[in-house]
Formats: C-alpha cells, sequence, structure tokens
C-alpha cells in the first residue's frame, strides 16, 4: 500500500493511505539503506502478522533539512506588518531559501489593519507582485478567503518571524487545528515557538506541517551559482551574460543587471541577492 508519513514520533510512523485510512507503522530494517524517513515522505508499506511495516521510501521531489521534511509544494512565509515590523530583506533571504529547495513561495503580510493608507509598505508589496510573487494580506477581524484556496489539495510549511500569527492563521480556518502559541517576548522582540516534533495537519483541504519553519537563515551550503538560481526573477536571463561564469555582481555585459537596470528585475530583490552573494564569497575566500 502507498500512503504519505504525517507524522513521526520516536520510531513510530503515522502513515495516510491512499484510501484515507491512517496507520500506525514501523520502518523496516531495508529501509535504513535509503536514509530516515522524514515526515512528508511517500512510501510503500505492507502489513506483516499484526503491525504494518515501511518497506520502501519513495523518491522525493524535494526536501528540507531544518524542518525534516519532504515532497512541500509551497511555503507561506507568514510576516506581519507591524509589531515586528516587516524586514523585505529578511523576506527575500527566505525566498532565497524556499526557491532554491525547489518550493513555491507565497507571502501572507498579516496585521495590515495597524497599516495606514500610504505607508511605504504597500510600495514593497506592489514590487513582490510585479515581480510575480503571491501575496495574501491579513487583517485582525478579516481573514482573506484566498488564504484557504491556497492551501487545498497542497502540503505547506510557514516560516515566516515568531510571534506574527501563525498559528492564529490556521486556527480561524480551522478551529480543531488547535497549535500552541506564546505572545511576543516584549524582552527579545521575537516570539517563542513551541513545538516539539513535526507533523501533518488535516486544514482547509490540504496538509499543513506544524513546525518551526526554516530554523536559520544558512546559506553555508549553497554556493553562487546555485545562489543565482534561487532568485526567482533572474532565471528567465541566466545564460544570457557575455561571461558563462558570470555572478550578476560586478561583469560587463551581465544580463541580469540589465534587466534591474530597465525595471524587469526589482532593485530590492537585488540589492538582498548581493548581499548574501558577498556572504557566500567571503566565505569562500576565508576558507
Amino acid at each position: 500500500m502507498q500512503g504519505r508519513i504525517i507524522k513521526i514520533v520516536s520510531n513510530q510512523y503515522t502513515v495516510l493511505f491512499e484510501n484515507q485510512t491512517i496507520v500506525n507503522c514501523v520502518a523496516m530494517g531495508k529501509i535504513r539503506l535509503q536514509g530516515q524517513p522524514v515526515v512528508g515522505d511517500r512510501v510503500l508499506a505492507e502489513k506483516l502478522h499484526d503491525q504494518f511495516g515501511i518497506q520502501q521510501i519513495l523518491p522525493r521531489q524535494n526536501e528540507l533539512i531544518r524542518p525534516a521534511i519532504a515532497n512541500v509544494d509551497q511555503a507561506l512565509v507568514v510576516m506581519s506588518a507591524k509589531e515586528p515590523d516587516f524586514s523585505s530583506q529578511l523576506v527575500d533571504r527566505l525566498l532565497f531559501l524556499i526557491q532554491h529547495a525547489e518550493i513555491s513561495p507565497v507571502l501572507i503580510l498579516t496585521k495590515m489593519d495597524l497599516v495606514c493608507d500610504g505607508d511605504p509598505l504597500y510600495e514593497l508589496i506592489a514590487d513582490y507582485r510585479r515581480s510575480g510573487y503571491t501575496v495574501v494580506l491579513c487583517r485582525k477581524d478579516a481573514l482573506d478567503e484566498e488564504l484557504a484556496g491556497l492551501l487545498k489539495d497542497k502540503v505547506t510549511v510557514l516560516t515566516g518571524q515568531s510571534g506574527v500569527g501563525k498559528s492564529t492563521l490556521l486556527n480561524r480556518l480551522n478551529p480543531d487545528f488547535q497549535l500552541a502559541t506564546q505572545q511576543i517576548s516584549k524582552a527579545l522582540g521575537r516570539g517563542k515557538h513551541t513545538t516539539r516534533h513535526t507533523e501533518l495537519h488535516p486544514v482547509a483541504g490540504g496538509w499543513v506541517a506544524d513546525t518551526p519553519g526554516f530554523s536559520s537563515l544558512d546559506f553555508s551550503f549553497l554556493s553562487a551559482e546555485e545562489l543565482a538560481w534561487s532568485v526567482q526573477e533572474f532565471r528567465p536571463y541566466l545564460g544570457q551574460c557575455r561571461f558563462r561564469n558570470c555572478f550578476h555582481a560586478d561583469e560587463p555585459g551581465c544580463a541580469v543587471k540589465q534587466a534591474v537596470r530597465n525595471g524587469s528585475i526589482s532593485s530590492i530583490r537585488y540589492e538582498h541577492y548581493l548581499e548574501v552573494y558577498r556572504l557566500i564569497k567571503n566565505r569562500k575566500e576565508r576558507y
């Protein structure tokens, strides 16, 4: 039988089979050759005596290390407009990591009721939308119906700032979905996540991972070439530069830089790309 792992606690694997039954399984010894199963894995399982055993992990569409999860369709980057203030630098760094993993990002802005007309944030929102990103705006007393539609038939992970209301969003979509939440720490200016294990929960016709999202903005595993590919707006122009190994920084004849100049690529995203590129370059030169 084929199914998907939706929860792992210790050595117990909860699997949702294609016939919608949910069964606790154990991992058979031979799958250790394939590595450790993670939440989201599609698996083949067989009933042996009085229990089901996972016999094979099917090929992964993608995977994340932190949180450990596979076969993710999209990542909701949940950021607040205020308290804490919106950071396009943080958003873009998360976008680069998400897109490197071949996962589709969706930007969710909470606390939009705290934003006045004419706030510069609206221009940032327009900039993301012009660049092809889906942006959903949420207010305290109104939840955009678009969000529920985005979750349907998808496996979704959440990431973004702590204390922005990720759990609240999901609880409003599905009152039965209760995540442990904590108030923003006034002393630290950020919240604390209390999740102890990764689990997929049914929400709005899809599956949402109850995880702390990307636990750190770690670019140590990325090369400069991989970073450039991880910027969605760059992809149509890669391979069009004068130099084959162009890093889109100081080189002449760069198609990416020309696209920035003519407004086809966001200058904001490009500056944030350069910041991360320099981090990677300095790390390489240091070691």
